[in-house]
């Protein structure tokens, strides 16, 4: 793909998510989902393999099944109401059918299906892209029309994802697949405190965001696929090898990393709400979910010469270039500080 081919792309994918930030109208906001999806495609294809047809196939059907619901939705409400305005989606058949929608583009239980075996076809770059810009307007979506919406469903939804991105996850040796769960159970909690501090659901989606960008950005960078690579890591950057260990333990939610600190916010507000068995149910899935982002650890931090895995070791690259990932790494780690600051 040329360079002009890329830029377009690009631009096509960024214009696309700010048309649907930005719009107050249903047809806008689902012509800027249309175009981010088509304009990623060629980026999901773009290695020429099977797996990378599979993949873009598998992506092009979930995401037009959700933007024909979507559609659907919003047409009925038109009927309705009268108008296209986000806002006014009052009618309970047509709320449902678009939380469905959005759940299904973002990847969320129980229509996450795409989810895991997409990544697995890509690049790691593209799967980085998927899991962090991709989600960005259908969780803007949800959130202006969250509280129109049954928090029995947006419940529901997260809970279940909690527990199938939990237990997807133990039983895996990729780490784009063990991504793809981390995903979809950090989605669970977003849409969970969805229901009742939409505000708190952003701060969770954002601060999900800036700890996966660099936990992909170092394997991309070491070109780190599965658990075996990762346990030779330390012979090709032992400063990047540490950093996904703590990165990985920052995601799972251990204090004192930024992980930490949103979930002990949205179990604050669940407790705050008198939904304590609720709380206690997110926190029995948190754990399943601690079990895999600590045998990743383990692998990376445990398994240090002589005492490493017989695996063929990589030697060190060399000219790596992780001027970014040295101003990313800190900040994915430690701005739990700053969090308590943010009004939710």
């Amino acid at each position: 793909m040329t360079p002009a081919s890329m830029t377009i792309v690009f631009l096509s994918i960024t214009i696309g998510t700010i048309m649907t930030m930005s719009s107050s109208n249903w047809l806008m906001a689902w012509i800027g989902l249309e175009l981010n999806m088509l304009a990623i495609l060629p980026i999901i294809s773009k290695p020429k393999t099977t797996r990378a047809s599979e993949a873009t196939t598998k992506y092009f059907l979930a995401q037009a099944i959700a933007s024909a619901m979507m559609l659907l939705s919003s047409t009925i409400n038109v009927w309705q109401t009268g108008n296209w305005n986000i806002l006014e989606l009052k009618n309970k058949f047509s709320t449902t059918i678009m939380a469905l929608s959005l759940m299904m583009k973002m990847g969320a239980a129980p229509i996450h299906f795409w989810l895991p075996e997409v990544l697995q076809g890509t690049t790691l770059q593209t799967a980085l892209l998927i899991t962090t810009w991709q989600k960005i307007a259908p969780v803007t979506l949800m959130y202006m029309i969250s509280n129109n919406i049954q928090p029995t469903i947006l419940v529901s939804a997260g809970i279940l994802s909690m527990i199938i991105g939990g237990l997807g996850g133990i039983n895996q040796t990729q780490l784009r697949k063990m991504m793809a769960y981390s995903s979809i159970n950090n989605l669970g909690w977003t849409i969970t405190i969805m229901a009742f501090s939409p505000n708190m659901a952003l701060m969770n989606i954002c601060t999900y965001i800036i700890m996966t960008t660099p936990i992909f950005l170092m394997m991309t960078n070491m070109s780190t696929k599965t658990l075996q690579n990762l346990s030779t890591t330390w012979t090709t950057s032992m400063t990047m090898t540490l950093s996904i260990a703590l990165l990985m333990l920052s995601t799972s939610g251990l204090p004192p990393f930024t992980g930490f600190m949103p979930k002990m916010l949205i179990l604050n507000e669940l407790i705050s709400q008198k939904l304590t068995t609720l709380a206690t149910l997110a926190i029995m899935t948190s754990l399943i979910s601690l079990l895999f982002y600590l045998r990743i650890a383990y692998l990376i931090m445990m398994l240090t010469p002589p005492t490493t895995t017989p695996s063929s070791a990589k030697w060190r690259a060399q000219n790596q270039k992780s001027q970014p990932m040295t101003m990313m790494v800190p900040t994915a780690l430690f701005i739990t500080h700053l969090i308590p600051a943010i009004p939710y």
